[in-house]
C-alpha cells in the first residue's frame, strides 16, 4: 500500500482539481432545490432569485471545466440531471403553486408541458452534443426558459400582482417556454466570447452598463432581456427564411 505522505503535491492538486466543476454542479443543484421549498412555503420571490442563482452557477462549472481541462463523462450527466431539476422542475412548480394551482387541469397541463419540455432539450442536447452548431443552440435553452418563467414572477410579485391575477398570462408563458424549448429555433449561444483574449475598451463599459442597468430594477430588466432572448429565436428564423426566399428569387 503507497505511503500517503510520500505523495507529490501535484498528484493531490490533480485531484482536488476535479471536484471544482462538480462543486459548482452541486451548488447549483441546491439552489434548484432550495427554490421548491421556498415555493412550497409560499415564498415565491427567494424561489425565483434561488433559479438566478442556480443559473449563474450552471453557467460557471462548464468554463471552470474548461479552464482547469477537468471535463469529463460523469461531470456532463450531473450537470444535465442538476439542470432537470434547477431549471425544469423547480420553474413549473413555482408557477404552478404560484398562479396555475387555481386552474385545474390546464393548470398542471402547462407545467407539465415545460417539464417535459425542458427533459426533452436536455436529452437532445445530451445527444447531438459533437453535431450541432457551436455558436447557436438548437431551442430555447434550458436556464434561459427557467429564468423567463423566474423573472416574470419575481416582477409580477414585485409590482403586487398575485398569482390569481395574472394566472391566464402565467399559463401562456409557462406553455410558450416549453414549446420553444423542444423547437428547432436558432438561439445565440455567446460560446464564441472568448474570455481569455483582450477586448475593447467599450465591452468592459458595456459591461458595467449592463449591471448598472440590472441594479437599478432587476426584475423589469432581467425579465425584458430574457423576454427578447425568448424572441430572438424566432427573429432569426425570419430573416433566414427571407434571406433563403431572396436567395430562390434571385437565382
Amino acid at each position: 500500500m503507497p505511503d500517503l505522505n510520500t505523495r507529490k503535491p501535484m498528484d493531490l492538486r490533480r485531484r482536488g482539481i476535479y471536484l471544482l466543476p462538480n462543486l459548482f454542479t452541486t451548488a447549483a443543484l441546491f439552489a434548484g432545490f432550495y427554490a421548491i421549498v421556498q415555493a412550497m412555503n409560499g415564498k415565491f420571490e427567494q424561489a425565483a432569485v434561488a433559479i438566478f442563482i442556480a443559473m449563474i452557477l450552471d453557467g460557471l462549472d462548464g468554463r471552470v471545466a474548461r479552464l482547469t481541462h477537468t471535463q469529463s463523462e460523469f461531470g456532463a450527466e450531473y450537470d444535465s440531471l442538476s439542470d432537470m431539476v434547477s431549471f425544469g422542475v423547480a420553474p413549473s412548480l413555482i408557477v404552478y403553486e404560484w398562479a396555475l394551482k387555481g386552474l385545474g387541469k390546464w393548470g398542471w397541463f402547462a407545467a407539465f408541458i415545460y417539464c417535459a419540455g425542458t427533459a426533452l432539450r436536455l436529452a437532445r442536447f445530451n445527444t447531438n452534443i459533437e453535431v450541432v452548431d457551436k455558436n447557436n443552440f438548437q431551442g430555447l435553452p434550458s436556464p434561459a426558459a427557467a429564468a423567463l418563467i423566474a423573472s416574470f414572477v419575481w416582477v409580477m410579485l414585485d409590482n403586487h400582482f398575485t398569482g390569481q391575477e395574472v394566472r391566464w398570462y402565467a399559463c401562456a408563458l409557462t406553455i410558450f417556454a416549453g414549446v420553444t424549448m423542444v423547437s428547432n429555433l436558432k438561439f445565440y449561444s455567446f460560446k464564441s466570447i472568448n474570455m481569455r483574449k483582450s477586448v475593447p475598451f467599450i465591452v468592459i463599459f458595456l459591461f458595467a452598463l449592463f449591471f448598472i442597468l440590472v441594479s437599478v430594477d432587476p426584475p423589469i430588466i432581467l425579465f425584458a432581456l430574457f423576454v427578447g432572448y425568448g424572441l430572438s429565436g424566432f427573429v432569426m428564423s425570419l430573416l433566414e427564411w427571407r434571406r433563403q426566399g431572396k436567395k430562390q428569387v434571385d437565382s
